[in-house]
């Protein structure tokens, strides 16, 4: 399946590693850490400028998502579902 992160960017569920609220970035020294070096790599992309409400980590990249992490979360618990 696949997850719309904002902007024109839709990345393959099988793709996904983790959904985490952008302030995690900024409240842990390992995360930050993460971050620069993805940064340093050119593996981050920013879909929605200074309005980034949540981190989304790929195998591949990280990109920074106007849309909140519970809702991305929501999103791909909905697809995930097997249909009844």
């Amino acid at each position: 399946m696949f997850l719309y992160l904002g902007g024109d960017r839709v990345i393959s569920t099988d793709e996904l590693i983790g959904i985490f609220d952008v302030s995690v970035g900024k409240s842990s020294p390992i995360s930050a850490s993460f971050l620069d070096e993805a940064a340093a790599d050119n593996r981050v992309e920013i879909l929605g400028g200074e309005q980034s409400k949540s981190l989304v980590v790929t195998r591949t990249k990280v990109y920074y998502s106007p849309i909140s992490a519970h809702a991305l979360k929501k999103r791909v618990e909905s697809v995930s579902r097997p249909a009844l």
